[in-house]
């Protein structure tokens, strides 16, 4: 049997959202062990002049936790 957290992380990246779901789960991945699944909650742009200068994105990362 085997038990799993959710975690909810923000990521931005200046290029795609792509790009922030990419670097989201990287850097989440550093910290948590055993990830197995990101669920994207929600997407956002950042807006300065009228132009976009960022995509942002939440993500529900899910991981099985150690035993012991």
């Amino acid at each position: 049997m085997s038990v799993a957290r959710v975690t909810e992380i923000t990521s931005s990246s200046p290029k795609s959202f792509e790009e922030a779901i990419d670097e989201g789960v990287a850097r989440a991945g550093k910290t948590l062990d055993n990830i197995t699944s990101a669920w994207v909650k929600e997407m956002k742009v950042g807006v300065n002049d009228g132009k976009v200068v960022d995509y942002r994105v939440t993500l529900k990362v899910t991981f099985v936790l150690k035993d012991g």
